[in-house]
């Protein structure tokens, strides 16, 4: 069933293109019908796994000459992620009704996005698996420079140029392991068994890493995130945020993780003469960079990556807090909050780990559902983002359904107990504690600032304390009392990621029972062995 989710998406990417141009109402049917048999198959999928192991969904030989296949699998991760992207599916169509230009073209790009997303998640042949995360790539630039607002050429320019550079890394990488493992199969869970020199692992690892970092928002490989979330429409905003940003991380565990385990490991750092130019000559670039690092107190990748996701918490939420702009605050707390997936990732311990996977879930709903109150609920009426402009136009009067679920989505943003980040969250700083108590406090300090951010932009964007009655003009000349009401699709998409993040944050085993199995599979063997577990 999992496979359908691919299939039934591409297949309405195409249909799409066969709907007149004129008739809207058929693409914005097609495309729902498209998303909801999407998420149907998830779920369903989602009771067909077997849990701790990988199972097989289908597998054909593709170019037999170099051992590819087309092979399609999932663990509990997979179809963790594989909800994930069914819910905003849905989600970014009902917050897409009223685009009217060219509405076929929008949501069969749309679709195609979705479809290289799923097959990301369920690719266990590698060279599948970059097929399809550049599937997703090339939707994104369209959707962005056809359909998007503000610097739409630039913005999707850099997301594109930062992707492919991140999937060239990538893909060195990648062909290195599968040559050094014989050129026979690029087979995930072949490759995970093979035994790499560890000077391979060395510099594999974290070119790997950072490659699909780039696009998982890594710090300081960020900057193409809040300009692309900007940029960018609604719908296309909610799944850069909600899973496009999820495709990078999860590369990181299952690629670079899984296939590198070693590279986490402590260097050995030779000595170096008092003649440093001498000895920079005699060593290789790569022990260069770690001499470098270990003069900065790094003994490892994974000091240096935990480190770096830790900055992104604290960065992200320190720009976002100091905003003028309603878009660009969700956009850096986006880069803030996804620096918790890194860094649960780089504790290398279960709970770590488990609290990394769910918070790709948790963010993704949550992110969602912030982008689409500000995108549509507030910008397509008020026609301005500036937070100067948006608070003198009394919007919790004017649109009161878009006031109380921007202070929902902001309260589970800011880990709420009872919605799902609390629990993501909570995970990861127990995990990073265990590793080290200084980060677990400095990412807790990205916490309180992300407190204040959020608090800041809710006063000022909904809440804000006039002496007297405001006189509100908008940019298109109206006045506030004439905003459009928040239509029907609006209000189920929103209550839809309301009650995701709400049931997972008060029964988190419903995807914790799938996640943490998952790392007990003979695929994370040698993570297991390096992070002690």
């Amino acid at each position: 069933m999992l496979a359908w989710t691919i299939y039934s998406s591409f297949l309405g990417a195409a249909a799409l293109l066969l709907v007149p141009r004129r008739n809207v109402a058929a693409a914005r049917l097609l495309a729902m019908l498209a998303a909801v048999a999407g998420f149907c198959f998830a779920l369903a999928g989602a009771f067909e796994i077997q849990r701790g192991q990988v199972t097989t969904i289908a597998k054909h030989s593709w170019i037999p000459s170099l051992g590819i296949n087309y092979y399609l699998a999932a663990d509990g991760i997979s179809v963790t992620l594989v909800l994930l992207t069914g819910l905003a599916a849905i989600a970014g169509i009902l917050f897409s009704w009223n685009i009217i230009h060219r509405t076929n073209e929008f949501f069969a790009l749309y679709l195609a996005l979705i479809g290289g997303v799923y097959g990301v998640f369920l690719s266990f042949d590698l060279f599948l698996l970059f097929v399809f995360y550049e599937i997703a790539i090339i939707p994104k630039y369209f959707i962005i420079a056809i359909w998007g607002s503000t610097r739409r050429e630039y913005g999707a320019m850099k997301l594109a140029l930062y992707s492919f550079v991140g999937s060239a890394m990538v893909l060195i990488g990648l062909i290195g392991a599968y040559v050094l493992a014989g050129s026979k199969t690029m087979s995930l869970l072949e490759l995970a068994k093979f035994q790499y020199p560890l000077s391979f692992q060395m510099w594999a690892f974290p070119l790997v890493f950072i490659g699909f970092g780039i696009l998982a928002g890594l710090w300081p490989f960020h900057t193409w995130a809040p300009t692309g979330h900007v940029a960018a429409p609604t719908a296309a905003s909610m799944l850069l945020a909600g899973v496009v940003m999820k495709l990078g991380a999860y590369g990181c565990l299952r690629v670079a993780m899984t296939l590198f385990p070693q590279g986490l490991e402590p260097w050995s750092i030779d000595r170096y003469t008092p003649d440093i130019f001498a000895s920079l000559s005699h060593h290789s670039l790569l022990q260069n960079i770690q001499w470098g690092l270990h003069l900065a107190s790094f003994d490892s990748w994974r000091d240096f990556f935990s480190v770096l996701a830790v900055i992104g918490i604290v960065y992200g939420a320190t720009v976002a807090l100091v905003q003028k702009d309603f878009k660009f605050v969700i956009g850096y707390s986006s880069v803030s909050h996804m620096g918790f997936v890194l860094l649960g990732l780089m504790t290398l311990n279960l709970t770590g780990l488990n609290g990394a996977v769910l918070q790709m879930f948790s963010h993704g709903i949550i992110a969602g559902l912030l982008f689409a109150v500000v995108g549509r609920m507030v910008y397509d009426r008020t026609h301005t983002r500036e937070l100067t402009e948006l608070q003198n136009l009394n919007l919790v009067r004017a649109i009161p359904f878009a006031a109380i679920t921007f202070t929902i989505a902001s309260v589970a943003s800011m880990g709420l107990p009872g919605f799902s980040g609390f629990v993501a969250e909570l995970q990861v700083l127990v995990g990073a504690w265990h590793v080290s108590s200084n980060l677990a406090v400095v990412a807790g300090l990205g916490i309180l600032i992300g407190i204040a951010y959020t608090l800041r932009v809710l006063q000022r964007a909904f809440f804000y304390e006039h002496t007297s009655e405001p006189v509100a003009t908008l940019a298109n000349g109206g006045n506030h009392s004439k905003l459009e009401p928040i239509t029907v699709p609006e209000r189920i998409g929103a209550v839809m990621l309301i009650g995701a993040s709400l049931v997972i944050g008060l029964y988190p085993r419903l995807l914790l029972d799938l996640i943490a199995p998952s790392f007990d599979s003979p695929l994370f063997e040698g993570l297991r062995r390096v992070g002690g577990m």
